[in-house]
């Protein structure tokens, strides 16, 4: 299970951006980061990698994998497990799942809702 650990804020203006479609007003999404992370792993530029296709077409293997799950951890103060980029294999689907679970971790007086604790991992 992926839950919010506390050690971070849920955000940082540096790793987050609001998301303006797809989750809904005031989500919080890493997308950039998200990116940024992904094309040091791929080995690619970020734009070269379609948010639709499965992230193991371009490479991604297991080491890589639980690596950029403990990037997340790490940058966003998650606890996540090792399957994430098995449960959700594109971008699409991570960023989606992600979004959820920072907006559901965000403090009660923050626009994107109250404090939670929130899987990742789960669908």
């Amino acid at each position: 299970m992926t839950v919010p650990t506390g050690r971070h804020p849920a955000t940082t203006p540096t790793a987050a951006t609001t998301v303006a479609e797809g989750a809904g007003a005031g989500a919080v999404l890493p997308h950039a980061w998200l990116s940024a992370r992904l094309s040091v792993y791929l080995r690619r530029a970020p734009e070269s990698i379609d948010p639709t296709v499965p992230l193991a077409e371009y490479g991604m293997d297991s080491v890589a994998a639980l690596s950029l799950c403990g990037d997340l951890e790490e940058e966003f103060g998650l606890e996540v497990e090792p399957t994430l980029l098995w449960d959700h294999p594109t971008v699409e689907s991570l960023l989606r799942r992600l979004s959820a679970v920072l907006a559901a971790a965000a403090p009660a007086d923050s626009p994107a809702g109250p404090a939670a604790t929130a899987a990742v991992d789960q669908r």
